[in-house]
C-alpha cells in the first residue's frame, strides 16, 4: 500500500528537483531522501525518477505517480482548509517574501495588523530581489511573494501565479535644499540633466526606471547609488539630489516635512504590485487567512476566489 509520507518526500524532490535540494527543504539527509524514494519504488516495482548529474527527472511511471499524488494532497489540503479554524490554532506562520518596497514600507503594517486579529499566527517577512523569490516559491521555501519587479515571458513565469494588486503612481523625491520644493508637479522630460540618487544598476527597479527614462529620452546624472531606500531618502533629504519613489516609501518623511514629493503630469511614471506564488503548491489555513485578511487592503484579493 502507498505511504502518504513517502508520497509527500516524493512531491517535494519533484518540486525541488534533485535529492540533496529535498532534503534540505525537509531538514532530512539526502541518503535518508534517497531510502523513502528507493523504498516507494520497491512497492511500486517500478523506477520513479531518473537519476543524473543534474538532478532528478521523472520517468513515465513517476510521471503518473505525480498525477495521482497531486490529487491526493490536493483532497488533504481541501480537507485541512474546510475544518480548521484557524482562530483556535495554537501556533502557526505564513512565509512571504517582498520586494524591498513592499516588504519595508507594507508587509510590515499588515503583519502586525494580522497578528493583532490572530495573536498566535506569525507572518515571517523576508525582503529580497525578484529572481530570488520566485526561486524561494519554487522550491517550497516561500508561500508567497510581493513584488514590483518584472518577470520575464517563459522560465520566470512557468508555473507561477500572478495577480495584480494595485497600481502605484511613482513621485519625485525632492529635500528643502531643491529648487523643485515648491512645485506640485513636473513633466517627465524637466528631469532631464538631473542629478538622481538611484538604486544600484543589478536591481529590478533601477532597470525599470532606465528603461523609463531612456524611452522618454530623459539622462540624469547618478549621484550616489545605494541598495536599499532608506539611504537613497536620507541621501535626498541632505541634498539637492532628486529620487524617483512611490509615496507610500516617504509618507513619514512627508509628514514630517522632510521631503516633498512631486508628480510627473503628461507620463506618470507607475509600477505595478503583484502577488506571485507557486501553482503546484496548496496553501495552508494560515495562508488563506492571511490572503483573506489582506482583501480589506487590497480588494483584487478577491478575484483569486480563495
Amino acid at each position: 500500500m502507498l505511504n502518504l509520507y513517502k508520497l509527500e518526500i516524493f512531491a517535494i524532490v519533484v518540486q525541488t528537483g534533485s535529492f540533496s535540494a529535498a532534503a534540505d527543504r525537509l531538514l532530512m539527509t539526502q541518503p535518508a531522501v534517497s531510502q523513502h524514494i528507493q523504498d516507494l519504488e520497491a512497492s511500486l516495482g517500478a523506477r520513479v525518477f531518473q537519476r543524473g548529474r543534474r538532478g532528478v527527472t521523472l520517468t513515465p511511471a513517476g510521471e503518473t505517480l505525480h498525477g495521482y499524488t497531486r490529487q491526493i494532497l490536493g483532497l488533504l489540503a481541501e480537507a485541512e482548509n474546510a475544518v480548521t479554524d484557524v482562530q483556535y490554532l495554537a501556533s502557526g506562520q505564513v512565509a512571504v517574501a517582498a520586494t524591498p518596497g513592499a516588504g519595508v514600507y507594507l508587509l510590515p503594517d499588515w503583519a502586525q495588523a494580522f497578528r493583532q486579529r490572530y495573536p498566535n499566527l506569525t507572518v515571517a517577512v523576508q525582503t529580497s530581489t525578484t529572481p530570488q523569490i520566485v526561486a524561494g516559491l519554487r522550491n517550497g521555501q516561500m508561500d508567497l511573494g510581493m513584488i514590483e519587479g518584472e518577470l520575464e515571458d517563459g522560465g520566470d513565469r512557468e508555473g507561477i501565479g500572478v495577480l495584480v494588486l494595485e497600481v502605484n503612481e511613482q513621485f519625485v523625491i525632492v529635500g528643502s535644499r531643491h529648487p523643485w520644493w515648491e512645485r506640485k508637479s513636473v513633466r517627465l522630460d524637466e528631469l532631464d540633466g538631473q542629478s538622481m540618487v538611484m538604486r544600484q544598476r543589478t536591481s529590478q527597479t533601477r532597470i525599470w526606471l532606465d528603461g523609463e527614462l531612456q524611452a522618454a529620452g530623459v539622462q540624469v546624472r547618478v549621484a550616489a547609488e545605494f541598495d536599499n531606500v532608506e539611504s537613497i531618502k536620507r541621501a535626498v533629504a541632505k541634498g539637492k539630489d532628486i529620487t524617483i519613489l512611490p509615496d507610500y516609501a516617504v509618507h513619514i518623511e512627508l509628514e514630517m516635512g522632510l521631503l516633498r514629493a512631486v508628480g510627473v503630469t503628461g507620463e506618470p511614471l507607475q509600477r505595478t504590485l503583484k502577488l506571485v506564488w507557486n501553482q503546484s503548491a496548496f496553501f495552508s489555513p494560515v495562508t488563506r487567512s492571511f490572503l483573506h485578511f489582506l482583501e480589506q487592503y487590497l480588494p483584487t484579493l478577491r478575484e483569486m476566489k480563495l
